[in-house]
Protein backbone atom coordinates (compact mmCIF):
# COMPACT_ATOMS: atom_id res chain seq x y z
CA UNK A 1 0.00 0.00 0.00
CA UNK A 2 1.29 3.20 -1.00
CA UNK A 3 0.75 6.29 1.72
CA UNK A 4 1.15 9.12 -0.51
CA UNK A 5 -1.05 12.29 -0.31
CA UNK A 6 1.00 13.17 -3.99
CA UNK A 7 -1.29 10.31 -5.40
CA UNK A 8 -5.14 10.58 -5.91
CA UNK A 9 -7.53 7.29 -5.79
CA UNK A 10 -7.83 7.54 -9.46
CA UNK A 11 -3.72 7.49 -10.04
CA UNK A 12 -4.01 11.31 -11.89
CA UNK A 13 -1.57 14.12 -10.96
CA UNK A 14 -3.04 16.00 -8.17
CA UNK A 15 -4.50 19.26 -9.39
CA UNK A 16 -2.38 22.36 -8.64
CA UNK A 17 -3.75 24.76 -6.00
CA UNK A 18 -5.47 27.79 -6.87
CA UNK A 19 -3.71 30.99 -7.02
CA UNK A 20 -5.25 33.39 -4.67
CA UNK A 21 -6.59 36.79 -6.81
CA UNK A 22 -4.81 39.87 -6.04
CA UNK A 23 -6.64 42.27 -4.35
CA UNK A 24 -8.00 45.19 -6.96
CA UNK A 25 -6.69 47.23 -4.82
CA UNK A 26 -2.94 45.96 -4.84
CA UNK A 27 -3.35 45.59 -8.78
CA UNK A 28 -0.48 47.79 -10.57
CA UNK A 29 -3.34 50.32 -12.06
CA UNK A 30 -4.83 50.89 -8.82
CA UNK A 31 -1.55 51.44 -6.86
CA UNK A 32 -0.57 54.33 -9.48
CA UNK A 33 -3.69 56.05 -9.08
CA UNK A 34 -3.29 56.11 -5.81
CA UNK A 35 0.10 57.56 -5.67
CA UNK A 36 -1.38 59.61 -7.77
CA UNK A 37 -3.66 60.78 -6.28
CA UNK A 38 -2.21 61.42 -3.12
CA UNK A 39 0.66 63.79 -4.87
CA UNK A 40 -2.25 65.17 -6.60
CA UNK A 41 -3.40 66.17 -2.44
CA UNK A 42 -0.36 67.25 -1.27
CA UNK A 43 -0.34 69.41 -4.30
CA UNK A 44 -3.39 70.99 -4.25
CA UNK A 45 -3.00 71.71 -0.47
CA UNK A 46 0.77 73.03 -1.05
CA UNK A 47 -0.57 75.67 -4.16
CA UNK A 48 -4.13 75.69 -4.32
CA UNK A 49 -4.51 74.97 -7.48
CA UNK A 50 -3.47 72.12 -10.23
CA UNK A 51 -3.77 72.48 -13.95
CA UNK A 52 -4.46 69.92 -16.45
CA UNK A 53 -3.08 71.34 -20.02
CA UNK A 54 -2.96 68.75 -21.85
CA UNK A 55 -6.50 67.15 -23.16
CA UNK A 56 -4.74 63.65 -23.54
CA UNK A 57 -4.66 63.71 -19.54
CA UNK A 58 -7.53 65.11 -18.99
CA UNK A 59 -9.70 61.56 -18.47
CA UNK A 60 -6.97 60.07 -16.64
CA UNK A 61 -7.04 62.85 -14.07
CA UNK A 62 -10.62 62.73 -13.68
CA UNK A 63 -10.35 58.65 -12.68
CA UNK A 64 -7.73 59.86 -10.22
CA UNK A 65 -10.51 63.12 -8.73
CA UNK A 66 -13.11 60.40 -8.41
CA UNK A 67 -10.59 57.39 -6.80
CA UNK A 68 -9.65 60.37 -4.20
CA UNK A 69 -13.20 61.21 -3.74
CA UNK A 70 -14.56 57.52 -3.39
CA UNK A 71 -11.63 56.75 -0.78
CA UNK A 72 -12.10 59.54 1.57
CA UNK A 73 -8.52 60.97 0.66
CA UNK A 74 -9.74 64.76 0.74
CA UNK A 75 -8.67 67.26 3.52
CA UNK A 76 -11.19 67.45 6.42
CA UNK A 77 -13.80 69.95 5.25
CA UNK A 78 -12.51 70.19 1.73
CA UNK A 79 -13.46 68.76 -1.66
CA UNK A 80 -12.07 68.81 -5.10
CA UNK A 81 -13.86 70.77 -7.96
CA UNK A 82 -13.28 71.29 -11.52
CA UNK A 83 -13.47 73.70 -13.53
CA UNK A 84 -12.16 74.10 -17.68
CA UNK A 85 -9.27 75.65 -18.47
CA UNK A 86 -8.52 77.11 -21.78
CA UNK A 87 -10.82 75.42 -23.94
CA UNK A 88 -9.97 71.53 -23.92
CA UNK A 89 -8.25 71.87 -20.63
CA UNK A 90 -8.92 71.34 -16.71
CA UNK A 91 -8.33 73.08 -13.74
CA UNK A 92 -7.97 71.76 -10.25
CA UNK A 93 -9.09 73.11 -6.84
CA UNK A 94 -9.72 72.72 -3.01
CA UNK A 95 -13.19 74.02 -2.36
CA UNK A 96 -14.72 74.34 1.62
CA UNK A 97 -17.54 71.81 2.16
CA UNK A 98 -18.69 68.51 1.41
CA UNK A 99 -19.83 68.15 -2.34
CA UNK A 100 -23.93 68.29 -2.36
CA UNK A 101 -24.31 65.30 -3.72
CA UNK A 102 -22.92 63.58 -0.60
CA UNK A 103 -25.70 61.33 1.45
CA UNK A 104 -25.13 63.73 4.52
CA UNK A 105 -26.23 66.79 2.05
CA UNK A 106 -29.35 65.54 0.45
CA UNK A 107 -32.51 67.18 1.92
CA UNK A 108 -34.14 65.23 4.52
CA UNK A 109 -38.20 64.46 3.38
CA UNK A 110 -39.37 64.88 7.13
CA UNK A 111 -40.42 68.67 8.66
CA UNK A 112 -42.92 70.63 8.86
CA UNK A 113 -45.51 69.61 5.11
CA UNK A 114 -46.05 71.89 2.35
CA UNK A 115 -49.86 72.85 2.60
CA UNK A 116 -51.80 71.81 -0.64
CA UNK A 117 -54.93 73.39 -0.99
CA UNK A 118 -58.26 71.54 -1.71
CA UNK A 119 -59.77 73.49 -3.87
CA UNK A 120 -58.38 75.25 -7.08
CA UNK A 121 -59.35 78.69 -5.91
CA UNK A 122 -56.54 81.76 -5.64
CA UNK A 123 -54.25 80.21 -7.66
CA UNK A 124 -50.81 81.55 -8.20
CA UNK A 125 -50.84 83.42 -11.97
CA UNK A 126 -48.82 80.99 -13.38
CA UNK A 127 -50.94 78.18 -11.87
CA UNK A 128 -54.29 79.45 -13.60
CA UNK A 129 -52.88 80.22 -16.61
CA UNK A 130 -51.55 76.23 -17.00
CA UNK A 131 -54.89 75.65 -15.76
CA UNK A 132 -56.86 77.24 -18.73
CA UNK A 133 -54.22 76.07 -21.09
CA UNK A 134 -55.75 72.91 -21.63
CA UNK A 135 -52.83 71.79 -24.24
CA UNK A 136 -51.40 71.08 -20.88
CA UNK A 137 -51.70 67.95 -18.66
CA UNK A 138 -53.96 66.19 -21.10
CA UNK A 139 -54.98 63.64 -18.56
CA UNK A 140 -58.26 62.09 -16.36
CA UNK A 141 -59.88 65.25 -14.82
CA UNK A 142 -59.76 63.71 -11.91
CA UNK A 143 -55.39 63.45 -11.65
CA UNK A 144 -55.78 66.90 -13.96
CA UNK A 145 -56.66 68.58 -10.72
CA UNK A 146 -54.66 67.19 -8.53
CA UNK A 147 -51.68 68.05 -10.62
CA UNK A 148 -52.63 71.71 -10.31
CA UNK A 149 -53.45 71.24 -6.32
CA UNK A 150 -49.69 69.84 -6.43
CA UNK A 151 -48.38 72.52 -7.95
CA UNK A 152 -50.47 75.41 -6.33
CA UNK A 153 -48.98 74.42 -2.86
CA UNK A 154 -45.75 74.09 -4.39
CA UNK A 155 -46.06 77.30 -5.43
CA UNK A 156 -47.90 78.75 -2.30
CA UNK A 157 -44.60 77.59 -0.30
CA UNK A 158 -42.21 78.72 -2.39
CA UNK A 159 -43.31 82.60 -2.47
CA UNK A 160 -43.68 82.26 1.14
CA UNK A 161 -39.79 81.21 0.97
CA UNK A 162 -39.32 84.33 -0.79
CA UNK A 163 -38.54 82.48 -4.36
CA UNK A 164 -39.76 83.66 -7.18
CA UNK A 165 -42.20 81.41 -9.75
CA UNK A 166 -42.40 81.88 -13.17
CA UNK A 167 -43.74 80.48 -16.39
CA UNK A 168 -41.67 77.20 -17.31
CA UNK A 169 -39.35 77.77 -20.82
CA UNK A 170 -39.06 73.56 -20.72
CA UNK A 171 -40.79 72.35 -23.36
CA UNK A 172 -43.31 69.70 -22.23
CA UNK A 173 -44.97 66.73 -23.37
CA UNK A 174 -49.26 67.20 -23.76
CA UNK A 175 -49.22 65.21 -20.76
CA UNK A 176 -47.20 67.51 -18.37
CA UNK A 177 -47.05 70.85 -17.19
CA UNK A 178 -45.07 72.77 -14.57
CA UNK A 179 -43.51 75.53 -13.31
CA UNK A 180 -39.82 77.26 -12.30
CA UNK A 181 -39.34 78.08 -9.52
CA UNK A 182 -36.45 80.81 -8.99
CA UNK A 183 -34.00 81.19 -6.48
CA UNK A 184 -31.37 84.18 -6.90
CA UNK A 185 -32.07 84.42 -10.42
CA UNK A 186 -32.05 80.92 -11.49
CA UNK A 187 -34.70 78.80 -12.43
CA UNK A 188 -35.19 75.23 -11.54
CA UNK A 189 -38.26 73.92 -13.58
CA UNK A 190 -40.98 71.42 -11.89
CA UNK A 191 -43.35 69.20 -13.46
CA UNK A 192 -45.95 67.04 -12.99
CA UNK A 193 -46.89 63.86 -15.26
CA UNK A 194 -49.29 60.45 -15.08
CA UNK A 195 -46.59 58.24 -15.00
CA UNK A 196 -48.57 54.63 -16.55
CA UNK A 197 -50.99 56.88 -18.98
CA UNK A 198 -51.12 53.95 -20.91
CA UNK A 199 -51.66 50.91 -18.37
CA UNK A 200 -54.87 49.65 -18.07
CA UNK A 201 -54.62 48.92 -14.37
CA UNK A 202 -56.77 51.48 -12.15
CA UNK A 203 -54.23 51.82 -9.60
CA UNK A 204 -51.17 52.25 -11.98
CA UNK A 205 -52.99 54.79 -14.24
CA UNK A 206 -53.77 56.60 -11.64
CA UNK A 207 -49.85 57.38 -9.91
CA UNK A 208 -48.45 61.06 -10.60
CA UNK A 209 -45.08 61.52 -11.31
CA UNK A 210 -43.31 64.85 -10.04
CA UNK A 211 -39.79 65.68 -11.42
CA UNK A 212 -37.33 68.04 -10.98
CA UNK A 213 -35.53 68.66 -14.15
CA UNK A 214 -31.36 67.64 -14.00
CA UNK A 215 -29.76 70.83 -15.36
CA UNK A 216 -26.10 70.47 -14.93
CA UNK A 217 -26.27 68.06 -11.81
CA UNK A 218 -27.10 64.29 -11.63
CA UNK A 219 -28.74 64.74 -8.34
CA UNK A 220 -31.90 62.83 -7.95
CA UNK A 221 -34.94 64.75 -9.04
CA UNK A 222 -38.42 62.34 -9.24
CA UNK A 223 -41.01 61.60 -6.51
CA UNK A 224 -43.39 59.32 -6.87
CA UNK A 225 -46.65 58.27 -4.94
CA UNK A 226 -45.75 55.71 -2.24
CA UNK A 227 -47.52 53.20 0.04
CA UNK A 228 -45.93 55.05 3.20
CA UNK A 229 -46.07 58.77 1.28
CA UNK A 230 -48.08 60.56 -0.43
CA UNK A 231 -46.63 62.98 -3.09
CA UNK A 232 -48.53 65.57 -0.86
CA UNK A 233 -46.25 64.72 1.78
CA UNK A 234 -43.40 64.51 -0.52
CA UNK A 235 -43.55 68.56 -2.00
CA UNK A 236 -41.21 69.65 1.11
CA UNK A 237 -38.80 67.36 -0.24
CA UNK A 238 -39.15 68.50 -3.56
CA UNK A 239 -38.03 71.99 -2.26
CA UNK A 240 -35.54 71.17 -0.20
CA UNK A 241 -34.12 69.92 -3.29
CA UNK A 242 -33.81 72.96 -5.10
CA UNK A 243 -33.07 74.78 -2.34
CA UNK A 244 -29.87 72.19 -1.93
CA UNK A 245 -29.26 72.56 -6.44
CA UNK A 246 -29.26 76.42 -5.66
CA UNK A 247 -26.75 76.76 -2.88
CA UNK A 248 -24.96 74.31 -4.94
CA UNK A 249 -25.07 76.50 -8.08
CA UNK A 250 -24.35 79.68 -5.69
CA UNK A 251 -21.09 78.10 -4.96
CA UNK A 252 -19.89 77.03 -8.01
CA UNK A 253 -20.58 80.57 -9.96
CA UNK A 254 -18.63 81.92 -6.38
CA UNK A 255 -16.10 79.27 -7.54
CA UNK A 256 -15.96 80.09 -11.02
CA UNK A 257 -15.36 83.90 -10.33
CA UNK A 258 -12.87 83.15 -8.63
CA UNK A 259 -11.15 81.46 -10.77
CA UNK A 260 -11.76 84.40 -13.31
CA UNK A 261 -10.44 87.02 -10.97
CA UNK A 262 -8.07 85.17 -10.16
CA UNK A 263 -6.97 84.43 -13.72
CA UNK A 264 -7.21 88.52 -14.48
CA UNK A 265 -5.27 88.84 -11.64
CA UNK A 266 -2.76 86.68 -12.67
CA UNK A 267 -2.60 88.52 -16.36
CA UNK A 268 -1.81 91.92 -14.96
CA UNK A 269 0.73 90.14 -13.27
CA UNK A 270 1.98 88.66 -16.31
CA UNK A 271 1.65 91.87 -18.62
CA UNK A 272 3.47 93.58 -15.70
CA UNK A 273 5.46 90.86 -16.34
CA UNK A 274 5.95 91.20 -19.78
CA UNK A 275 6.39 95.41 -19.57
CA UNK A 276 9.17 95.23 -17.35
CA UNK A 277 10.73 92.48 -19.47
CA UNK A 278 10.74 94.38 -22.64
CA UNK A 279 12.11 97.73 -20.69
CA UNK A 280 14.78 95.70 -19.49
CA UNK A 281 15.60 94.33 -22.84
CA UNK A 282 15.45 97.81 -24.23
CA UNK A 283 17.50 99.35 -21.80
CA UNK A 284 20.14 96.18 -22.55
CA UNK A 285 19.71 96.58 -26.52
CA UNK A 286 20.59 100.74 -25.68
CA UNK A 287 23.25 99.66 -23.16
CA UNK A 288 25.22 97.28 -26.03
CA UNK A 289 24.97 100.20 -28.37
CA UNK A 290 26.30 102.61 -26.28
CA UNK A 291 29.36 100.51 -25.55
CA UNK A 292 30.05 99.51 -29.07
CA UNK A 293 30.35 103.22 -29.61
CA UNK A 294 32.40 103.44 -26.71
CA UNK A 295 34.83 100.67 -27.67
CA UNK A 296 34.64 101.98 -31.49
CA UNK A 297 35.98 105.79 -30.20
CA UNK A 298 38.12 103.53 -27.93
CA UNK A 299 39.70 102.17 -30.69
CA UNK A 300 39.86 105.03 -32.86
CA UNK A 301 41.31 107.26 -30.06
CA UNK A 302 44.34 104.64 -29.91
CA UNK A 303 44.57 104.75 -33.54
CA UNK A 304 45.08 108.46 -34.11
CA UNK A 305 47.36 108.03 -30.82
CA UNK A 306 49.82 105.61 -32.63
CA UNK A 307 49.76 106.85 -35.60
CA UNK A 308 50.88 110.37 -34.32
CA UNK A 309 53.54 108.92 -32.72
CA UNK A 310 54.55 106.98 -35.74
CA UNK A 311 54.73 110.02 -37.92
CA UNK A 312 56.87 111.45 -35.27
CA UNK A 313 59.20 108.17 -35.73
CA UNK A 314 59.33 108.30 -39.55
CA UNK A 315 60.29 112.14 -39.76
CA UNK A 316 63.33 112.54 -41.80
CA UNK A 317 63.17 109.05 -43.04
CA UNK A 318 59.94 109.12 -45.25
CA UNK A 319 59.55 112.10 -47.60
CA UNK A 320 57.83 114.84 -46.91
CA UNK A 321 54.98 114.85 -49.56
CA UNK A 322 54.00 111.39 -47.89
CA UNK A 323 54.39 112.55 -44.32
CA UNK A 324 52.01 115.50 -45.42
CA UNK A 325 49.67 113.21 -46.58
CA UNK A 326 49.83 111.33 -43.78
CA UNK A 327 49.41 114.22 -41.20
CA UNK A 328 46.12 115.39 -43.21
CA UNK A 329 44.42 111.74 -42.65
CA UNK A 330 45.06 111.80 -38.97
CA UNK A 331 43.79 115.70 -38.92
CA UNK A 332 40.51 114.45 -40.88
CA UNK A 333 40.47 111.53 -38.20
CA UNK A 334 40.80 113.81 -35.15
CA UNK A 335 37.67 115.81 -36.65
CA UNK A 336 35.98 112.76 -37.44
CA UNK A 337 36.15 111.93 -33.38
CA UNK A 338 35.16 114.90 -32.27
CA UNK A 339 31.84 114.70 -34.65
CA UNK A 340 30.94 111.86 -33.54
CA UNK A 341 31.24 112.65 -29.65
CA UNK A 342 29.53 116.18 -30.54
CA UNK A 343 25.53 115.15 -29.44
Amino acid sequence: MIDDDSVVADGSEPAAPATPRTPHSERPVARARRAKAHELIEQLVAEGRVRIIDPDEVAEWRRVVNYAKRHGLEPAGKRIEKVPYGGPGMELFLADGLHPNARSQRPKEGGDPVPVPSRLGNLHPIVTALKDDERRLVMPSVLRRRSLLLLQGLSAEAVRRGYEVRKAHSLFHPREGGVDIAIDGLPYTVSVRQEFPQSLDPDRSSRLVVELAHGLTDRPGRWRDRKTRTLEEALNAVLGEIEVRAAEDARRRQDEQQVIVEREVRWRAAVEVAKEQAVREQLAQALREEAGRWQESAALSAYCTALERRIGELHGVVDEPTLSQTRRWLEWARAYMRGRSTP
